[in-house]
């Protein structure tokens, strides 16, 4: 089944130094754009992390330190992707709680503000994982009905992602579920918006999840001593709460985030 595309969507995977979204870095992004007329592009950009590639990850996607020496730096590639991701959805295999969260990273510590809620997301994995819970290779066997040659390099996944995505699409067309709750849905539809709420493990505000909403949309800690506390209360009863996330090891995009509401706070006042 094709994607029932009312704008672009952009398959992306990412390969890096490692698991660590603070302090890791990319050295290889792939990515596959697929526009409403059913046209695609694909590229791979290799990209110098100015650090050790870490022996266990070159085992892992086969990328040296060598092998990156000349490439750019993602400073000098974050516009040009930052053009290619303007104005379209994004979709990856566990993209929601590693590729988004890195990616939004990287474009802060270079100063490029991509704004990433202007777009919906579609984690494959996790349609994948709510529905058979298997890896992308048993996915694309499952799936596709084909062998994945190639794991663990970007190009490759990123293929997978989007032949996956669609051979879903054709598979769960009729198929019911039951969510968390008990309650019987239908959620596998060709309608981005729909597969993006669906492929959402929670409803997240930063991309760390250290910030979600409740049931009553209000921004709260999912974390800590504070769990499941309002933001805003927790601004008011420790005001240094607020001072300690900003100087402490956590994302950039989650002290974004936390400093957007910190202001919304005092204009509202």
């Amino acid at each position: 089944m094709e994607l029932n595309l009312k704008k672009p969507i952009v398959f992306f995977d990412l390969e890096t130094t490692g698991v660590d979204v603070v302090k890791d870095r990319i050295v290889e992004i792939s990515y596959l754009k697929v526009y409403p007329n059913g046209k695609e592009e694909q590229k791979t950009q290799r990209i110098n992390p100015e650090m050790h590639i870490p022996e266990q990850s070159t085992a892992i996607h086969g990328i040296t330190d060598d092998d990156v020496k000349d490439c750019p730096l993602f400073k000098d590639y974050a516009k040009n992707l930052a053009k290619i991701l303007e104005g379209a959805d994004l979709g990856g295999f566990n993209s929601n709680k590693f590729d988004i969260p890195l990616l939004a990273e990287e474009f802060l510590r270079v100063g490029v503000d991509f704004d990433f809620h202007k777009r919906r997301f579609i984690d494959v994995q996790v349609i994948f994982h709510k529905m058979e819970r298997r890896t992308l290779s048993a996915a694309y066997k499952f799936y596709c009905g084909k062998e994945l040659e190639g794991a663990h390099g970007a190009a490759a996944d990123t293929k997978a992602t989007y032949e996956v995505l669609k051979a879903q699409l054709d598979m769960y067309k009729d198929a019911d579920y039951e969510d968390v709750h008990g309650t019987i849905q239908k959620p596998v539809v060709n309608d981005i918006e729909k597969l993006s709420e669906f492929s959402s493990h929670n409803k997240n505000v930063d991309f760390a999840g250290r910030i979600v909403l409740n049931d009553k949309g209000v921004e709260v800690f999912n974390f800590g001593k504070y769990k499941g506390v309002p933001v805003t209360e927790v601004f008011k009863k420790d005001p240094g709460y607020y001072g300690w996330m900003l100087k402490s090891d956590f994302p950039l995009y989650t002290k974004k985030i936390l400093t957007q509401i910190k202001l919304r706070e005092i204009t509202d006042k």
